[in-house]
């Protein structure tokens, strides 16, 4: 359908899409760094407690630090039932002899087959009364039925489905782990819960040496057994020599010296080691015998020979007859049968009593196969096998017995499986079975490019497990220009993209310093024109080519047109330019500048001032905006020029300090004259008009402002009785100098006009007094 055939489409086209970003990708990434920084972390943490007992040294790590590191390597951890790599989020169970992990499902589905396979009907009758074992497929160590996995737990067995945590070891519960040290030393593990065995026991304990002989010494528990390096001294098991290798565990080794050591009958002497003294020699003892008819058969002995073996009692050869005879003579026969069961196990010897063994059993029988199909009259003695083949299955459910008579009791399957193992590289090896193959115990050895770095993984794991990251630096040449590479680890595929600087030389004479672009990805489109609208556009190409060198960025310090600034302009574009700034140079007129936008100025005068400006400069067409002298209300009447204005010769309209008055002067007089001057061009020559404080005209000319106080009329004063006066000047009065006072007659003029007054008093109130009477 068109639905599949998009689905297919799709898939294909995010495969070729990560070949190429694979291809041209460099092997390192920001992430493995990551990755393994938080690492570095983590397994930090899980040895933290060990450190701290050991004074900081975890030496002793390397093996448990080696399965943690598989832990968290991608792939390195697999389940060599399934052949699939062991993720963070799945179910595990851990063998306690190999530490092999693998997948709680498959191992209990491996128990299950195992234990099956072994307590068989077939196999066995007495199926399912034994508590029949179960073995690791890796290591082999052998489990109880009852100790089959039925829960995921931690790798210390304390948390059972532990969650999943990003900054523990996975399937850790991130407790002390607490198992007992393995051999037992009575103390515990300190890591946190860990994958793989527990490391040596770090805690400190006093122990004396092997021999006994050296005082005790404080050492680590896992190491506490220790040598002094004196001769040990102990007895040696010959008794004579003492042992002279230096203090050692366990029993001395035997005495290594070399000691000449008769035989156990004492006739040979030989040089043996002194740790075996005992030895046979090859004679026969060869002594009489208590008889004295007789000598020792036997080979070098120690003790007495013993009786003679032919005296005493003694039975004929059917063991029926018993005779008491001397010993040199021999047993006869009695002469009765032999009776002896024959090798059959059916029939009797019908002979006469016989020295030596019975003949084999002629007795014709009737004889039923072994299989139970056939009989035969025979022979007692010849087995019957009939040429019938077992039809039944084997044990391996696949083959037929095919055993000629076979009694029922069919053998294992002897051929061999052959079967294909999960790693898809080996066939099963092991005899006809039934249910899963072992996991193929082959290793592969995962290189890295340079065949330096090697991890070993279960076979089949080699097609999808990632390369080890090897820390060897990569020897390949450069493929551009550079001589050297720029140093990076050993990787696959294509070397990543060289950010040397280019340093190639430019046109301008600098080197080229952005990043080599002698091999850089540029996408080329339009190769490919679409058929019609219904065609999809393809993804883009990419191809690798050589870009010219970009333009020089090295700054170069540049004077702008006008020599306003220097800036410091890339190398492709240093040339004069414009700062945007108005011109500023000085016209000819001298008061006003250039303000054109920075421009280029022609020099005329090499030695002229280089701010004068030139004939590329603006004309000045202002009027002419000098000050004025002061006091001058008019405007020069030249263009804006260079130097001082020309003398102001109009006439102002001016009044006169008194205001009555109206002048006309000529300005450049009165700007160019001194104060008393100017008073004087300013004044009417008239009377001031003005009043003085006094009341009288001031008496000045025209002038410019306050009229002085000491006014000169002359004025008449009087005394208090206003009989006497005198003419004095305003001034004076003014300012009091003056006083005019009365003279005696004066007074007594006054003294009469008051007793008048009193008299004219007194006179009124009498008569008033009389009218009201």
């Amino acid at each position: 359908s068109q639905k599949k055939f998009d689905e297919i489409k799709k898939a294909n086209q995010a495969a070729a899409k990560k070949l190429v970003e694979d291809q041209f990708s460099s092997s390192s990434s920001d992430d493995d760094d990551e990755d393994e920084v938080k690492q570095g972390k983590i397994l930090a943490k899980t040895f933290t407690i060990y450190a701290s007992q050991t004074d900081g040294g975890a030496s002793e790590l390397e093996r448990t630090r080696q399965y943690m590191n598989e832990a968290f390597q991608s792939g390195a951890m697999t389940c060599l039932i399934c052949i699939a790599s062991v993720k963070r989020n799945q179910a595990v169970w851990s063998c306690c002899g190999c530490f092999c992990i693998f997948h709680l499902v498959c191992i209990q589905k491996w128990a299950k087959d195992s234990l099956f396979l072994v307590s068989s009907p077939l196999m066995d009758e007495e199926f399912g009364k034994k508590d029949y074992p179960w073995p690791c497929p890796k290591c082999r160590f052998e489990y109880k039925r009852s100790e089959t996995p039925s829960r995921y737990y931690c790798y210390c067995g304390k948390v059972e489905n532990p969650p999943l945590d990003p900054w523990l070891v996975p399937h850790s519960c991130g407790q002390i782990c607490e198992k007992e040290f393995k051999p037992s030393c009575g103390h515990k593990c300190l890591l946190l819960c860990h994958p793989g065995p527990c490391p040596p026991c770090p805690k400190m304990v006093k122990t004396t040496c092997h021999c006994k002989k050296a005082k005790p010494v404080a050492r680590r528990c896992s190491a506490k057994e220790w040598s002094c390096c004196l001769p040990c001294g102990r007895m040696l098991l010959c008794g004579q020599h003492s042992c002279e290798n230096p203090c050692h565990a366990g029993d001395c080794q035997p005495c290594p010296r070399v000691s000449r050591q008769r035989c156990i009958c004492g006739r040979q002497t030989a040089e043996r080691l002194c740790a075996s003294p005992q030895w046979q020699c090859d004679r026969v003892c060869g002594k009489p015998l208590s008889c004295g008819n007789h000598v020792c058969e036997k080979v070098c002995h120690a003790g007495p020979c013993g009786d003679c073996p032919r005296s005493g009692k003694r039975s004929c050869p059917c063991e029926k007859t018993k005779f008491v005879l001397p010993c040199t003579e021999d047993v006869p026969t009695c002469g009765d049968s032999c009776d002896k069961v024959l090798e059959c196990g059916v029939h009797k010897c019908s002979q006469r009593c016989h020295r030596g063994p019975c003949e084999i059993c002629r007795q014709e029988v009737e004889k039923q196969c072994r299989c139970g199909k056939h009989t035969k009259r025979m022979p007692c003695h010849k087995p019957y096998l009939c040429e019938t083949k077992c039809t039944k299955i084997r044990d391996c459910q696949k083959h037929q017995c095919r055993r000629k008579c076979c009694p029922g009791n069919c053998p294992p399957c002897d051929q061999v499986c052959g079967r294909t193992l999960g790693c898809r590289n080996h066939k099963c090896p092991s005899g006809c079975h039934r249910g899963s193959c072992n996991p193929c115990p082959e290793t592969v050895d995962v290189k890295c490019n340079c065949g330096k770095t090697v991890i070993k993984v279960p076979c089949g794991r080699e097609r999808t497990i990632k390369p080890p990251k090897c820390k060897q630096l990569c020897s390949r040449l450069p493929t551009c220009h550079h001589s050297t590479q720029e140093k990076h680890y050993c990787h696959f595929g294509r070397c990543p993209p060289c950010r040397q600087p280019c340093q190639k030389m430019l046109t301008c004479g600098h080197l080229c310093p952005v990043p080599c672009h002698d091999e850089a990805l540029v996408k080329q489109a339009g190769l490919h024109q679409s058929a019609g609208p219904w065609e999809q556009p393809s993804e883009p190409t990419f191809i690798q080519t050589a870009l010219p060198c970009p333009p020089c960025e090295v700054p170069i310090p540049v004077e702008c047109l006008g020599q306003h600034e220097v800036s410091p302009l890339p190398c492709h574009s240093a040339s004069p330019y414009s700062c945007k700034r108005s011109c500023g140079r000085l016209l000819d007129c001298q008061n006003h500048t250039c303000m054109k936008e920075c421009h280029h100025v022609t020099k005329l005068n090499t030695s002229a001032d280089g701010k004068k400006a030139g004939p590329e400069c603006s004309q000045c067409e202002e009027e002419c905006t000098k000050p004025r002298p002061p006091g001058c209300p008019h405007r020069c009447v030249l263009p804006c020029h260079p130097g001082d204005c020309p003398p102001c010769l109009q006439m102002l309209k001016i009044k006169c300090h008194c205001k009555l008055s109206t002048l006309y002067i000529e300005c450049l007089k009165l700007t160019c004259a001194d104060l008393k001057e100017k008073e004087l061009l300013i004044s009417c020559k008239n009377q001031c008009p003005k009043e003085l404080p006094c009341g009288h005209r001031c008496k000045e000319i025209c002038h410019s402002g306050s009229c002085p106080l000491n006014c000169s009329q002359k004025v008449k004063l009087r005394c208090l009785c206003k009989r006497l006066k005198k003419e004095i000047q305003c001034s004076k009065i003014q300012e009091g100098q003056v006083l005019l006072e009365c003279n005696a007659l004066c007074k007594e003029m006054k003294r009469k006009e008051s007793e008048i007054k009193e008299a004219e008093a007194k006179a009124a109130i009498e008569e008033e007094k009389r009218r009201q009477q």
